[in-house]
């Protein structure tokens, strides 16, 4: 029986600590699907077209069975059709805890076949957060340390578009 993982998320950018969980999940499953979701409560600074193309560039450097797939659903229904048993969530702090806590149980009511299971994020990429890494880039900072060099420049970029942050070398 294959075992299918998805690890979900917006991956606006694609982050250094989304790419730590995904080098790992992919270990723990023999499919792992990331699974690039719209989110109405944020505004992506990338489309999504922009950001599979992203996330499918990096993940292509891992190596092995890993699927990048849009979806605008429900997760648990995301998972299924996917085949998915399993979910793959990154923590990197207290407060994510609490509400991916929250979010499992509510998933675990929704399809109890399916399990969350928790990966701490790498101490050194703890802090990186999308959120704070798009506010750096859009104040001229320095964002090198926290995504992929293809993804610092495509950031760099699309901050320079907008008129914000520092031209792209």
């Amino acid at each position: 029986m294959t075992r299918i993982g998805v690890y979900p998320g917006t991956f606006d950018p694609v982050t250094l600590g989304h790419m730590d969980i995904i080098r790992r999940g992919a270990k723990l499953v023999d499919r792992l699907v990331v699974g690039v979701t719209t989110n109405a409560s944020k505004s992506p600074m990338f489309s999504l077209d922009e950001r599979m193309a992203t996330v499918r560039r990096e993940v292509a450097t891992i190596g092995g069975a890993i699927d990048v797939v849009p979806f605008d659903s429900l997760l648990m229904d995301f998972a299924v059709r996917e085949g998915a048993s399993v979910i793959v969530r990154g923590l990197r702090a207290v407060a994510d805890f609490e509400y991916e806590y929250q979010m499992a149980g509510m998933n675990q009511q929704l399809n109890r076949h399916v399990e969350t299971v928790f990966l701490m994020a790498d101490v050194a990429l703890q802090p990186i957060a999308s959120r704070l890494v798009k506010e750096i880039a859009l104040f001229g900072g320095d964002v090198s340390k926290f995504v992929p060099p293809d993804v610092c420049r495509d950031l760099v970029a699309r901050v320079a578009a907008l008129g914000r942050g520092r031209q792209a070398d």
